[in-house]
């Protein structure tokens, strides 16, 4: 899969003769819709024969508008381009969206890039797609144009799970909530973060419970509380682990971040990339008195883990 950036890395690349099959969007967390539209978007692009080009930006427009309140992403981009590579996209066509392309016009954008850039032939949008200046292209903008400048375009409708629109709205709705059965029916899989192994300030290992630090996009993640996790990527099996993901507010944590204490594990893993995957919510968050009711807490969160996953406990 290629990498190209904007409009100058369109320019700079001698793109041949072939043309292109072209989708839009954040795809934020590649939940079950995106699922469905990039699915048959695929179908379709190979089927005529065509190159598919997936267009992203990055900060996403709501990061770069609501900057600190914008809500927490569902993935990272390096996690995103594996799951479009993994799923056979040829190109990635991604703008760094700023002030200046902020500013730019729906039909500005279409002729630029659509047209004169990617020379496409067709053109997938999802149901409720905006984009331009003041968000005032849509699909039947699109189509508008698609007549004049010799293109197709079709529009995907929205898919449903329990009588609600699957959206990445609905999949942080469920995760703040704590219901991780529901985000997994709209996401289609587990709810998981990446991360690399960071150092900390080695409270855990003082508590006797050392974790593994992992630093979360934005500083910021839909899930709040202590779970249940599987963590993939340091051996060949998955290891059983005990998550907590907030602001550690018994020792006035100023920070935002992601600690997973390893049951029955003790190796140094500092630099390592970790995949968690959360499986059962434990309890929230909160703050205690003193370390040693932090301490009593963690042991039995511990406890409750090892229950969960159906290993002996030794006090």
């Amino acid at each position: 899969m290629k990498l190209i950036r904007g409009l100058q890395g369109l320019n700079q690349n001698v793109l041949e003769e072939k043309k292109r099959g072209v989708t839009i969007g954040n795809f934020d967390g590649l939940h079950r819709g995106h699922q469905a539209l990039l699915t048959h978007f695929i179908e379709t692009v190979r089927k005529e024969h065509l190159k598919s080009v997936v267009i992203l930006f990055e900060p996403q427009p709501e990061e770069f508008f609501s900057k600190e309140e914008a809500r927490p992403r569902l993935m990272r981009f390096r996690e995103k381009w594996n799951a479009l590579k993994k799923l056979g996209i040829d190109e990635i066509l991604l703008f760094r969206f700023d002030e200046t392309f902020s500013k730019k016009t729906a039909e500005d954008f279409v002729k630029e890039v659509l047209v004169e850039g990617l020379k496409a032939a067709y053109v997938l949008l999802g149901d409720d797609f905006r984009f331009g200046a003041k968000r005032l292209g849509d699909f039947d903008l699109v189509q508008k144009l698609s007549t004049s400048y010799g293109f197709r375009v079709e529009r995907m409708g929205c898919i449903e799970e329990g009588g609600e629109r699957v959206s990445s709205t609905a999949v942080r709705h469920a995760l703040f909530q704590g219901d991780l059965k529901k985000a997994q029916a709209l996401l289609g899989y587990p709810y998981n973060v990446y991360g690399r192994v960071i150092h900390g300030d080695k409270r855990g290992r003082i508590l006797g419970f050392p974790t593994a630090n992992i630093s979360l996009y934005g500083n910021n993640s839909p899930l709040r509380g202590v779970y249940c996790v599987k963590v993939h990527g340091l051996k060949k099996e998955s290891l059983p682990g005990v998550a907590n993901v907030g602001y550690r507010p018994t020792v006035d944590g100023t920070r935002f971040q992601l600690e997973v204490h390893l049951l029955d594990f003790n190796e140094e893993i500092y630099g390592e990339k970790i995949h968690v995957e959360f499986l059962s919510p434990l309890r929230e968050e909160k703050r205690f008195d003193s370390m040693d009711s932090l301490k009593e807490q963690i042991s039995c969160d511990v406890k409750n883990a090892k229950l969960f996953f159906g290993m002996s406990h030794h006090e």
